[in-house]
């Protein structure tokens, strides 16, 4: 049997960047903070709708895991999350406009996915939440932030897209689960896992990757 983390233990774990998951935490609040404050930029806003996009799609998902299982709201704990969140929004807009800055986007929405799919699921089954579950966390955490972040942006949602985004997420936070079954420990499931997400996505960037659309549908008579 797999043996679960003390969740007395998650907090430290997690709050310290020295650490892997760690370092992937800090990390996935950065990269989202980023992507939200690339989106206000795309919409000309002012610093301080850049600020709140990058601290609502930095935190955003990290969040509803944490209410879901729940475990303290992570960065009510810790103020250095909030503060990640307001220096990536000040680096883009430091940076100012460019060409590049949907491409900027993607990408990074893409570190993020992998990175915070497995971190999202470290979590959960820290928390004690059977495997499934876990794999659920995961996918909210990647992707919850980015949901809200285009709703505010007046963007349609990724879920809303065929490209694959969402499945990047689940496959990080699969794979994790999987390499923890197999006896992993934790930094080396993180390290093959988070790479995996990001690769499934990158591919989808690259090369057009997407899931089969269903082959049916609805057909109106009359």
């Amino acid at each position: 049997m797999t043996t679960l983390l003390d969740p007395a233990l998650i907090g430290p774990a997690l709050s310290q960047p020295e650490t892997v998951l760690g370092a992937l935490d800090f990390a996935g609040v950065a990269v989202f903070a980023a992507t939200g404050a690339l989106a206000a930029a795309r919409e000309k806003h002012d610093f301080v709708t850049f600020a709140f996009f990058a601290a609502v799609t930095g935190v955003g998902g990290g969040t509803l895991r944490d209410l879901l299982i729940d475990a303290p709201v992570f960065w009510v704990q810790d103020w250095r999350y909030i503060a990640v969140c307001l220096a990536g929004a000040l680096a883009v807009w430091l940076v100012g406009a460019g060409a590049w800055r949907f491409r900027a986007l993607l990408w990074l929405d893409a570190v993020g996915l992998g990175a915070y799919g497995v971190l999202g699921a470290a979590k959960a089954e820290a928390f004690g939440a059977p495997p499934l579950i876990c794999i659920v966390m995961g996918a909210l955490t990647a992707c919850f932030g980015g949901i809200v972040r285009d709703l505010l942006a007046g963007q349609p949602s990724i879920l809303l897209r065929r490209e694959i985004t969402v499945s990047a997420a689940i496959l990080a936070a699969t794979v994790y689960v999987l390499a923890r079954a197999s006896g992993l420990d934790h930094w080396p499931a993180a390290a093959i896992a988070a790479p995996a997400g990001f690769a499934l996505r990158a591919g989808a960037l690259v090369r057009g990757w997407s899931l089969p659309a269903f082959p049916g549908g609805l057909v109106r008579k009359g």
